[in-house]
């Protein structure tokens, strides 16, 4: 299983596209924070940054990947190596080469310019995010032979999570708006990782208080020591959960 993670790690190291991927987030990042007049407005705009592209780029590389790899898959199968080895080979190749491009890209900018919680706990988002949609990705290209089908569904995933969820979330709140449903709609962000890693970094920025009364309710939730572990334990499970799925579908699966 090492060699397998080796060979894709460095094998996704070379690709062009995770080469300008690196140097887009780390232009995009450097460039934020020089021209806001503070590291504030600068995390802002990275936070941006990092949950709009990297879901979108981590899921939709790792999907079009896994089925380029579809005959490197075969001939692995073909040796004496359990699947669920295997699979859990090229996740974790692809999520550690994704991650280090993150690192690369935003990390070392957010590190410079904001060594501190803040800091810290985007680059901890940016991560668990970056492998989150990497398992994402495996469960899409499980689940179809079809490429286009699975790269189709990786994005519209993506779509889901990034623009569409806050879009229902709003319509419940103007629908409701007459009805306490604030803490109802902190229990339905906790469906997206996306969300919550938003709002755990604005946790962290105190930006919360310029939310009025929801913003108080997710402070009271979230915002304690207790909600971020909580908000830690569904992250993991966020990628977790998606990862053993597809594992178990591979192991079964007639390739």
């Amino acid at each position: 299983m090492n060699k397998i993670i080796k060979i894709i790690f460095l094998d996704i190291l070379k690709s062009k596209i995770v080469i300008a991927y690196t140097i887009i987030l780390a232009i995009l990042s450097w460039s934020s924070f020089a021209l806001e007049g503070n590291a504030s407005k600068g995390i802002l705009t990275v936070l941006n940054v990092i949950l709009f592209t990297v879901p979108l780029v981590s899921i939709l590389f790792s999907t079009i990947y896994i089925y380029n790899s579809s005959e490197f898959i075969e001939m692995i199968l073909s040796q004496p190596v359990k699947r669920e080895k295997i699979w859990i080979g090229i996740f974790s190749g692809l999520s550690l080469s994704l991650c280090l491009a993150f690192l690369l890209g935003s990390g070392i900018s957010l590190l410079v310019y904001s060594f501190d919680s803040i800091g810290f706990m985007m680059i901890l988002m940016g991560l668990l995010i970056t492998i989150i949609f990497v398992s994402l990705a495996c469960l899409c290209s499980i689940l179809t032979r079809d490429k286009t089908k699975g790269i189709g569904l990786s994005i519209m995933i993506w779509l889901y999570f990034a623009i569409l969820f806050d879009g229902i979330i709003l319509f419940l709140l103007f629908q409701f708006s007459d009805y306490p449903i604030e803490k109802t709609i902190v229990g339905i962000t906790t469906l997206n990782p996306i969300d919550l890693a938003r709002i755990q970094i604005l946790m962290q920025l105190e930006v919360s208080a310029m939310m009025g009364y929801t913003g108080a309710i997710f402070k009271n939730l979230l915002g304690t020591s207790v909600g971020l572990l909580i908000s830690f334990v569904l992250l993991c499970l966020w990628f977790f959960v998606p990862f053993y799925i597809s594992k178990k579908k591979f192991a079964k699966k007639d390739l």
